[in-house]
Order: structure tokens, then sequence, then C-alpha cells
């Protein structure tokens, strides 16, 4: 007998991005599915099944329902609220189509207690749930609308309960008490099945219970049955878009699409012979008639920041081409290149007199910035993660931890050096002070200017900065290390020089479809250089001559594609983006899927490291992943530096 086409929690949610995904979900052997990830790189993504873990330690007595199947849960769960008092972890309850697994219900006679963990960060003293105007903020709302469905599902299935309901949330005003508390919760690796273990100090852990906030949201989930769900840009009650949806996918019937700027996240996108089905496509094939020429020439989802997207979907102007110029408005200084200026020469192309063969740069401005700048240039990129579950005592959960850092140094005379690089990934070791310490010592052997991609470097100093001040036991050179970071960061004598900036204001080329993200704007360099091919086409890097490496040798960077085309650096290494996910390797052909240049990989990497029992020689390939990966971070800043120098010689 076929199992029953629930309407369960994870596809409500989903139905409220987009309800025609409800036909798409679930078929991975026809639809391409981008957000179908392993079970264990989605745990440490958002740590959201060891809150869960770590919520349970608040209720000793809880019983879980670990049954397998629909039925089975169910007929366990409907066991256990026999009993006049108990708490059950995963209860499983169903009404009609629809079904769900509550994280715990805590039932005293006909009295109940809804509670939704999610690792979703909170901060009681400042709770931020509702907006000026008086509706649910959209970081929030999700949440409650997920609680919202699960009461009414238990309420629809016990009409007599009375029922009260909270999420519980890693408290981001709290410090934890004790030492090691995120060690307590290991993740265990079977294919594609993963779970957390629990260790057994766990339960005798005197850890500080209001870590996790247990908050009411009856109020909240009461907006929600009476002002409706919010999908895409429609509302409707709960009640009757649970049934509507459930039905349509109890039946596997399409809802009809309503294409609008959501679905440029579309996860149901196919690539170039990869012989799934788009269902992205198909809704834009229905509802405009598209062809796969017309996907080629781009539509106004590509159209980088801009905000009228819904509007322009609702005029029926959905081609590229039918974008207007007034509906952009671009203008500017005459200097430097405005977003509005960016999204036109986007849409429009570059103007026949500025085309520098693909490609625009504001040249007076350019070299302008580049004269400001002093010898030798440090070229610096961090790797870092946010854990929910703190390391340390004296913490709070979500404090950023930097791992990691690549430095490279060019001097004047061109020679480049990957001169430093710091990697702490020891699972009991609380890595920032260290990390500060060490950039310190890179960074003040003279007082050449330090660059950065974002602001991101900025932030976490500016962070690490604040837990040298707050930290109970701070390191005897707390205070010098607290001014090292004043002097670099902003506002500082030797402030980080931001190339993200740089490039938004005076560097755009037609490949990077308006993106300024370095993955984007490393490879449209190298296409357009004529230096950097004949340079980089050689094995220079990491040999004898003017191009040190810590790890890589005589390693060739302009490597030409089918396309005639530099293959993008990110995809070169391939192998180890392997390593790092713990992924084969046909699964990592494209390089977006590694996220490498965000540090979305390398943080996954460094929680696999955290919280897999791993072998030894795997943590070994893992670190030199993470190593390889950051040190071209860095070199992929000093190649479009001296690319951009070759444009404006």
């Amino acid at each position: 007998m076929a199992s029953p086409r629930y309407l369960t929690k994870s596809r409500f949610k989903l139905a409220a991005e987009c309800p025609t995904k409800l036909f798409y979900t679930g078929k991975e052997d026809v639809y391409r599915n981008t957000k179908q990830e392993d079970s264990f790189l989605a745990m440490l993504a958002d740590g959201g099944y060891q809150v869960g873990e770590l919520a349970k330690c608040l209720f000793p007595n809880g019983i879980e329902v670990d049954a397998i199947g629909h039925d089975a849960a169910l007929a366990r769960t409907n066991e256990l609220l026999q009993q006049d008092k108990v708490i059950i972890f995963e209860a499983a309850i169903a009404f009609e189509d629809l079904f769900v697994r509550i994280d715990v219900l805590v039932k005293d006679g006909n009295q109940f207690e809804l509670i939704e963990v999610k690792a979703k960060s909170y901060n009681s003293t400042n709770p931020e749930i509702v907006g000026a105007r008086g509706d649910l903020l959209s970081g929030m709302r999700a949440y409650l609308e997920d609680v919202a469905f699960q009461a009414h599902v238990l309420r629809s299935a016990l009409p007599t309960a009375q029922v009260k309901t909270y999420l519980m949330m890693p408290d981001k005003s709290v410090k934890v008490n004790v030492d090691g508390l995120n060690q307590l919760f290991k993740i265990e690796r079977a294919g594609k099945r993963s779970k957390v273990i629990t260790s057994p100090k766990a339960k005798d852990a005197q850890f500080n219970h209001d870590i996790l906030a247990k908050v009411c949201v009856d109020d909240y989930v009461a907006m929600v049955m009476s002002g409706g769900v919010l999908y895409m840009d429609l509302k409707d009650k709960l009640p009757t878009l649970a049934r509507q949806w459930s039905e349509a996918y109890r039946l596997d019937q399409k809802i009809q699409p309503l294409p609008g700027k959501h679905c440029a996240n579309c996860e149901f996108q196919s690539k170039p012979g990869d012989g799934m089905l788009s269902g992205f496509h198909e809704c834009w094939m229905d509802k405009f008639g598209f062809s796969e020429a017309d996907f080629a020439q781009g539509t106004v989802l590509d159209i980088w920041n801009y905000r009228g997207k819904s509007k322009l979907i609702n005029d029926g102007r959905v081609r590229l081409r039918s974008v207007r110029e007034d509906d952009i408005k671009p203008h500017g200084d005459g200097l430097t290149l405005s977003v509005s200026e960016r999204q036109w020469m986007q849409i429009n192309g570059i103007p026949a007199k500025e085309d520098k063969g693909g490609f625009w740069i504001a040249e007076s401005h350019m070299q302008k910035e580049m004269d400001s700048w002093t010898y030798p240039y440090h070229f610096i990129d961090f790797e870092t993660s946010t854990v929910a579950i703190p390391f340390y005592a004296g913490m709070h959960p979500y404090e950023p931890i930097a791992f990691q850092f690549s430095h490279h140094v060019m001097q004047q005379d061109g020679s480049v050096a990957h001169a430093d690089e710091f990697l702490m990934t020891a699972p009991d070791a609380f890595p920032n002070f260290v990390f500060v310490r060490a950039l310190r010592e890179a960074l003040s052997k003279d007082e050449g200017t330090i660059f950065m991609w974002s602001a991101h470097e900025n932030t976490i100093l500016t962070r690490i900065a604040r837990q040298l001040q707050e930290t109970a036991n701070p390191p005897d050179d707390a205070s010098d290390l607290i001014g090292f970071i004043e002097s670099v960061t902003k506002g500082g004598k030797r402030a980080m020089y931001d190339l993200f900036k740089l490039s938004k204001d005076a560097y755009f080329h037609v490949d990077t479809r308006g993106s300024n993200s370095i993955k984007k704007v490393l490879p449209a360099v190298l296409t357009s250089s004529a230096w950097l091919k004949q340079h980089y086409s050689q094995p220079v890097y990491g040999g004898k001559g003017a191009m040190t490496s810590r790890n890589y040798q005589d390693f060739v960077w302009w490597q030409q594609g089918q396309d005639g085309k530099p293959l993008e650096p990110y995809a070169l290494l391939a192998n180890y983006g392997a390593d790092l996910l713990g992924e084969p390797l046909q699964a990592m052909e494209d390089p977006d899927d590694l996220v490498i240049a965000e540090g979305g990989a390398a943080a996954t990497a460094y929680a696999r490291l955290q919280f897999e029992d791993m072998k030894p020689e795997t943590r070994d390939k893992i670190n030199a992943a993470l190593l390889r990966y950051c040190e071209l971070d860095t070199l992929a800043m000093v190649m479009i530096v001296q690319g951009w120098r070759d444009f404006t010689r």
C-alpha cells in the first residue's frame, strides 16, 4: 500500500513560498531540487538538530517517538497520550490529510503545550516579532506560521484540548555558564541518514536553562489565524489553504503558477545536460509562453538588486529586453557607477564608446583610488562560523568564530607572496584571540594598505574586540589586541580598504550579470585581461619565482575551457570541495554548489571538524582543502587588482 500523501509542516512551509512547488517536491528523480541536501550537511548548516537535542535536556522525563513511518508514529503517539501526564518528543499528530511531528508536546490532563524548537536566534531583551505597523516581521513570520499550522492540526485532531503554543530558541542575550556545551552533541553519519548522538554527560550538565528562551506565541498564532497566511504576495485563511494545498498534494495536481520575484529563488531548476526537468522553466513556459531561447536571453529576475521586479512581472513584461529606461531611471554622478546605472547597463548593454571589450571601467576613479594605496599591499580573507550552542562559558549563542585567515602580500616591484595563513579547527579550541594575535603579527611589519572584499572582516574583528572586553578571563595582551583591531577597522588610522565597494563603483563586466561577488568578478577579469592570461597560463604560482605559495606548486590558474574562456579558478579545486563537504566529486561539478567564495562550504567543513567523529586522515584532508580554498580567496584579490591595473595603464 502506498504511503499517505500528507501535507506535513515542511510541505506547508514550501507551499507558503509557492503552492506550485508541491507538485515538484518529492520527485527528485524527475525534477532537479537544488535544496535537496544531504541531511548531514543540513544539520551542520543551521545547527537546528543540535539545538533540538539541547532542548530535550530541559525535559528529562520526555519520551521520544522514534517509530519510522506515519502509521507506526501515530500509533505510538496515541499510546503515550493515554497517560494523564506525559512529555513527548516528535509527537505524531494527523487530521484528514494533514500530518505534523511536534518537537515537544507536554500533556497535563487536557492542557497541552506545543513547543517548536528552532535554531533561529532570539534576544529576550529586545524581542523583534512585530513591526512598527503591527504586522509580523518577515524574519519571524515563517516560524509563527509553522507553529500555527501545527496548532491547527493538533486542535483539529483533539478538539477539546486546551493548547498553548511556544517557540524555543537560543537567546543571544544570555551567556552560557559552562565550557564545552556544544561538544556534548556529536553528529553520526551513515550514508544519507544522520543523527545527533547526545553524550551521557548532557543529562548531568549544569548549564543555565535560559540559554534557550521559551517564548509564548499564542498572540502571534492568533494573528496568523485571524489575518491569514502570507504566501507570495497573497493572504488567505490557514484552514482554507491547508485544505486546498493538502488536496492538491494528495491528488498530485499542479496548482497553477503565479510567477513573481520569488521565482528567482526557486530550487526546482535544472542545469544544461543534467537530464532533469526544471519546475521553474515549466511554470514560465506555461504562464508566459517562454522558450529556451527566452531564458537564455534573460528575464527581469536577472536584474541585479532591483526592487521593481514584481511590478514588471505583474505587467507581463518579464523578458529582459522588455524593460524600459524609465523603469530603471538610471542616474549617477558621472564619475562612478550607481546602482541604477549598473542595472541599466546590464539590461541595455555597455555604451559602445565606453565598451572596453565586454567591460566598463571608471578609469579616473580607479586610478585615483589606486594612487591612495601604500605598498606593500596586504590582502586578507577570513573564514568564520556562527554556532548556535556556545563553545565556552561566558559566550552567547551565535557568537562568531574566526578559525582561518589567508594573507597575500604584493610588493611595489610586482612580486607576490602568500605570506601567512592561520587555521585552528580542533574541537576543543576557541580560536578567536589566537587568530587576532596571529593576524596582528602578520600585518604589523609595515604600514601598507590592507585590503578586504566586503565588510565581513571588519564586522568579525569588531565583534572579537567586544569578546575581549566582555570575557571573564581576558588574555594578558587583551588591550594590545583591542588596540590593533581598532587601528585596522572602520575609523582606524589603517582601516581596511574594501575592494568590493571599488568594484561596485568602478567596474562592470557583462559576464557578472551585475554582481560584485568575488566569485563572479574574478573569472570576468581573467577573461578580459591579456596580462593575466599571459602570466597565469604559465606555472608561475608556487614556483621559485616571484609568486610564492604555501599550498600550491607550479600551479596554472589560467586554463582555457571549451568556450575559449578561462575555467573558473574555484572549479579547478573541485576535488578539494569534495573533501570539504564529504560529498562525491560528481556532486561538486558546479562551483556554485560550494559557495566557497562566500565561505559557506568552509563554515560547513569547520562544523564537520567540530561535531563529526572522523578518522585523522579525513581531518587532515579537510584542513588541507580549507587552506587551499582560503589561499585562493586572497589570491583572487591579487589577480583582480593586477587585472584592474592592466586596464588602467
